[in-house]
């Protein structure tokens, strides 16, 4: 049932935004003050190959991650891809405090047609603990993250076509986020990357850079 889009920190990973024009690869290293640029690429995507989310051409996709890859010139192999459109689902819930992950799996299965408008069999779910409610601290909010599985795999196919490993899927929308709590247009450049063009193109990175985070705690 559990797909990961909460996962915490994993190795280090590029970061692979897929919109319905381009791919964006970020790689992201540590530096004394915060974070590295170590490199990024963008790639254009034939028109419909992706469209609002879906692939709708996954051997286009995975040339075009290919190609990406190729010219970033990176050995990471792990990866972190975003999951949008709209068969993403996400929904703030309220539970009772003191249930285990199993508790609450098992009822978030047994509630799922409250948030869910897909069979169950069909999709990928996780969820996150919050805190305790506002006005009862007998409850707590959960945040529930659902795509249809077809969604998640179609990435998973894309990147092992192109050597990638997928090790976290996450919600574009938790990816921007991240990013935008970070000030990631001031994030150093390596001496691999034109200090100039990055401070051009990071906005338009900010989910790339946002997924690519995933690799820190």
């Amino acid at each position: 049932m559990r797909k990961g889009f909460f996962t915490r920190k994993v190795d280090t990973l590029l970061g692979v935004d897929i919109n319905d024009t381009a791919i964006r690869l970020v790689e992201l290293g540590r530096s004394i003050t915060g974070y590295t640029i170590q490199g990024y690429v963008t790639q254009a995507l034939p028109t419909h190959t992706v469209v609002d989310g879906t692939f709708l051409d996954l051997e286009g996709v995975g040339r075009a991650l290919r190609n990406a890859l190729s010219r970033l010139s990176t050995s990471a192999r792990g990866a972190a891809v975003a999951v949008a459109g709209p068969s993403v689902i996400t929904r703030m819930i309220e539970m009772e405090s003191g249930l285990t992950d199993d508790e609450m799996t098992w009822m978030i299965q047994m509630e799922a047609d409250q948030y869910i408008p897909y069979p169950l069999d069909d999709v990928a779910i996780d969820f996150q603990v919050r805190g305790p409610t506002a006005l009862d601290p007998g409850r707590i909010e959960v945040l529930l993250a659902a795509c249809l599985k077809e969604q998640v795999e179609a990435r998973e196919a894309v990147l092992a076509q192109a050597g990638l490993v997928p090790k976290v899927v996450d919600v574009e929308a938790f990816a921007l986020a991240r990013a935008c709590s970070q000030d990631f247009a001031s994030f150093t450049p390596s001496h691999r990357v034109d200090s100039a063009q990055w401070a051009v193109d990071a906005q338009g990175m900010g989910i790339a850079c946002g997924l690519a985070l995933r690799s820190f705690a």
